[in-house]
């Protein structure tokens, strides 16, 4: 009889062991689910803003040429003394297809350098990409291996930065550039890395 208490008492602390365990995980679960559907996703925030851009160098896509020449490709010495808007993009990248006509109005903004970093894709149909929607970028790394995306703390494309003139990161955009964030938000924090380089 004085056994029974004793067992009592331990069904008691191994529920207590496995609710405890289980409360704390779906807690995370419900948390994580309210992260990832309330809000905007592209407002997640990237511990690279305000820190020196990554010192990458990329070759050029293969034979990608603008207005006759060699695109080159991304080296980490041009981001000073200018604002560079860079964006990573993929031709299998569906809204990078939707954003293309957006970049393109962007790089007649002649106070900014628009440049490409080319994610884990074939050249043939980067170039064949760029020819459908024309060629807005200025220098174009090719990041055949993703290791250049990973040092830019890329979560996946298309993204864009904007880089100040003191070469430190000053905005990211995680997911495609809209009509609306393109008035609303890139615009607004180009102006102000303009006005911050003065």
């Amino acid at each position: 009889m004085t056994g029974i208490p004793n067992e009592s008492a331990n069904v008691g602390r191994r529920r207590i062991a496995v609710l405890v365990p289980l409360a704390v995980f779906l807690a995370l679960v419900l948390l994580f689910l309210f992260r990832l559907y309330s809000g905007d996703p592209s407002l997640i925030p990237s511990a690279l803003i305000g820190h020196p851009a990554p010192q990458t160098s990329l070759p050029p896509v293969a034979g990608l040429e603008r207005d006759g020449a060699p695109v080159p490709g991304l080296d980490p010495a041009s981001f000073k003394g200018a604002v560079t808007v860079l964006n990573v993009w993929a031709s299998w990248c569906v809204p990078c297809h939707d954003e293309a006509p957006l970049l393109m109005q962007l790089a007649q903004d002649s106070r900014v350098r628009l440049v490409g970093i080319n994610y884990k894709d074939q050249p043939d149909n980067a170039r064949r990409f760029l020819g459908r929607y024309g060629n807005p970028f200025s220098a174009a790394g090719a990041d055949e291996s993703g290791r250049a995306a990973i040092e830019w703390g890329v979560y996946g494309v298309p993204e864009t930065f904007v880089v100040g003139k003191d070469a430190h990161i000053a905005y990211k955009l995680v997911g495609p550039i809209t009509a609306d964030n393109f008035a609303t938000v890139l615009k607004p924090q180009i102006d102000r890395a303009l006005a911050a380089g003065s």
